[in-house]
């Protein structure tokens, strides 16, 4: 069994290492299912692979080999939460390896400590990492242990056709069967059990018990959450106490039984998937709209029904009567009575006087009331001791264009929690990102086709357990969705991509700092009209009436046809002027201004390689003449652009025609600050050194940033 797990995992190490090319990149990632896969169904494997992947942390240190720290390390503490058993020396063994990482630079030594701390907890009261887990997905509420997470699976309907949308929906939503807390609190107590008792417990037996305890189940789980909650409280200490304790619990279980002779179905242990929602994202608000309902905790089935300002249709019945009964005619008076002077019939008859049951959906309009209600603990909603107990893991499935609308979507969150903390005061929200782009559906045939995931790439260069496992997936997705949309209704959902999600949001809790640049954009004409916008990958700027003419190669060449018809002077392109900031290591930014004649340009968010850590953008010009070489590039850290002739321009934001503007005269690109800076009123009185000091609220970072989280993230 060793030796077939050392073959898989060294498989998986070797995907770090290489450099597929053609179809064979899809598959990276797909050893690392497998292996979960394989434990998922049968977790008695769980300790041979902990032994492997021990082993292989201690020779990774041992030769330094810092790109198999992270994988391994993730896949080692996946494991344990999938493990039913482990042995007390085998927690050992990984807690002082993960103590030895400590020693190591960020940000090995970061997840090494996170990692060691949980395993010293699971040591201490094994199943507490299964119990919170699944609690938390699955909302199975109790006083102790009050946190909840959802996942909220946002697709972009630009990436993904209408055709293969429902098909992905069922893959994304197929769970266990039942979805009933039920289920989940029985595979609650029988994971824990197993996993204090290990070898004392008879499987079948606790399993069929709990089947049969009806409900009692649900006082059985509160005294099972009090127990490990009191464990993680007492330390290491008391460990005979904690399993005597334990022990007696089993015994409690098998004696409550009601009909303990009744067969019962096989055992299940398994890791459920988290609840999941799937949502195209048509509405620029629908973010919020998901976010304000979990936060509310309305139900799933009601949040288009009561919660959509368009569908929603509001109705008033105004009441005629004064109140006063001698106002009303005797036929309705007589219908409210208590004591009704006439029979059902009568009563019945008279359908003049009548309140309909009100039933108070809160919309759209009422949305903020609602929120302050239940941040002040009012209407029935009461904070927990800890306030964010509410955790919102958001991922978006798409591309370049799909991130910049989530960097435009999380700018307005910002703006609206600036003066009053609603959202974000109740929840916690996370970012993720799948990159799955359209042209695998209708690759562009003519010329070379532009990237739309080159901030997937920047992620993937970052993090190559990203790039293995989620980057490299795109392409399989798409694939899958299409197998899946050919394919008849009753077939069996595949829970590969589920399984994906699952692993992600559980494991990638570092999150990549994206920067966020704002642009404001100055129309041509008398009414100066002026709109502010962000984007997150790159602006592109172009002439049209210039790139009509643009000439190639072949113009400039003499005696070709083509170079009569070209003419140099004619076709210089548009004048532009450029007021930027020069950015420098230092710090020590530059005023510059230049002119030049430019057919286009192009802003570069992303970093390059040699200035990786510079917080600024790449400005290239594009030369009208192909056999220039050179052409005008530099970095800043704003720049102010405008046309110096009669001629306008089109700017288009993270390649999304969706953001597309014409009739540009100027642009003012900066970087985007955070609006909640601007309406901190104790700002001055919280970053100061007393009376008289200067505030140190001008050394606080107040950029915007997008945070993608990652397996092992980067420092901002």
């Amino acid at each position: 069994m060793e030796s077939s797990l050392y073959h898989n995992v060294h498989s998986i190490l070797r995907e770090l290492d290489a450099n597929p090319q053609g179809g064979s990149a899809c598959n990276k990632g797909m050893l690392r299912w497998n292996l979960h896969n394989r434990v998922d169904k049968n977790p008695s494997i769980s300790v041979s692979l902990l032994r492997v992947l021990i082993k292989e942390l201690e020779k990774a240190e041992r030769i330094d080999s810092k790109i198999r720290i992270i994988p391994l390390l993730h896949t080692l503490v996946y494991t344990v939460l999938q493990s039913v058993f482990i042995p007390e020396d085998l927690y050992q063994r990984m807690y002082f390896c993960l103590k030895s990482l400590v020693t190591l630079p960020k940000p090995y030594c970061a997840i090494a400590l996170n990692y060691a701390r949980q395993m010293k907890m699971e040591q201490n009261a094994p199943g507490i990492l299964y119990q919170k887990r699944v609690s938390a997905e699955h909302n199975l509420c109790n006083d102790i242990y009050p946190l909840q997470e959802k996942v909220f699976v946002f697709v972009d309907p630009v990436v993904f056709p209408l055709s293969l949308v429902s098909a992905l929906k069922a893959d994304v939503e197929c769970a266990d069967p039942g979805r009933d807390s039920i289920i989940y609190k029985r595979r609650v107590l029988l994971h824990t059990v197993l996993a204090g008792l290990g070898k004392k417990c008879q499987v079948d037996q606790l399993s069929q018990s709990l089947e049969h305890l009806g409900e009692e189940l649900e006082l059985h789980f509160q005294d099972l959450v009090t127990i490990l909650e009191q464990r993680t409280e007492d330390g290491p200490s008391n460990v005979n106490q904690y399993k005597t304790r334990l022990q007696e619990f089993y015994q409690d279980i098998l004696t409550a039984a009601k009909d303990p002779s009744c067969p019962a179905s096989q055992a299940e242990t398994q890791l459920p998937s988290p609840e999941v929602s799937f949502h195209v994202w048509t509405k620029e608000d629908e973010i919020w709209n998901e976010l304000a309902n979990f936060a509310l905790m309305v139900p799933t089935e009601q949040n288009s029904a009561c919660l959509d300002e368009d569908d929603l249709k509001r109705t008033s019945v105004v009441s005629t009567d004064s109140g006063i009964e001698g106002d009303m005619p005797i036929s309705e008076l007589s219908s409210i009575m208590l004591e009704s002077q006439g029979g059902p019939e009568e009563q019945s008859s008279s359908q003049s006087f009548y309140r309909r049951v009100c039933a108070r959906c809160p919309i759209a309009g009422n949305r903020k009331t609602l929120m302050m209600k239940a941040v002040k603990g009012n209407g029935g909603y009461s904070l927990t001791k800890e306030e964010r107990n509410l955790t919102a893991r958001i991922l978006v499935m798409g591309d370049d264009r799909t991130l910049g609308r989530l960097a435009k979507t999380l700018h307005t969150i910002r703006k609206r929690e600036a003066r009053h903390l609603l959202l974000t005061k109740r929840v916690n929200m996370e970012m993720y990102y799948i990159p799955v782009t359209d042209q695998t559906l209708s690759p562009v045939q003519e010329g070379v086709p532009e990237d739309m995931l080159t901030l997937a790439g920047y992620l993937g260069s970052v993090d190559p357990w990203y790039d293995c496992n989620i980057n490299r997936l795109g392409a399989m997705i798409i694939k899958l969705a299409q197998m899946k949309s050919t394919q008849s209704e009753s077939s069996d959902p595949n829970t590969f991509l589920l399984d994906i999600i699952s692993y992600y949001t559980r494991v990638s809790q570092h999150p990549v700092h994206l920067p966020i640049y704002s642009v404001k954009i100055c129309f041509s004409g008398l009414s100066n009209t002026t709109v502010e916008e962000v984007f997150v990958a790159q602006l592109t700027m172009d002439f049209p009436e210039v790139k009509r003419y643009r000439a190639t190669f072949k113009d400039t060449i003499k005696g070709s046809v083509r170079y009569k018809k070209y003419n140099p002077q004619e076709f210089h392109g548009a004048l532009v002027s450029v007021n930027y900031r020069k950015a420098s290591i230092s710090d020590r930014e530059k005023e510059m201004d230049m002119s030049l004649s430019t057919s286009g340009m192009l802003i570069s968010v992303l970093p390059s390689c040699r200035v990786k850590s510079l917080h600024s953008v790449s400005i290239r010009f594009q030369d009208m003449n192909p056999t220039r070489s050179s052409t005008h590039s530099f970095r800043a850290v704003s720049a102010n652009i405008r046309v110096l002739e009669e001629r306008t321009f089109t700017v288009c934001l993270d390649k999304d025609r969706r953001k597309t503007f014409m009739n540009v005269h100027s642009i003012e690109v900066s970087p985007c600050l955070d609006p909640g800076y601007s309406h901190q009123p104790n700002t001055k009185s919280k970053y100061s050194l007393g009376e008289g000091s200067e505030p140190l609220g001008k050394y606080i970072n107040k950029t915007l940033t997008l945070p993608i989280n990652t397996f092992c993230g980067i420092e901002q």
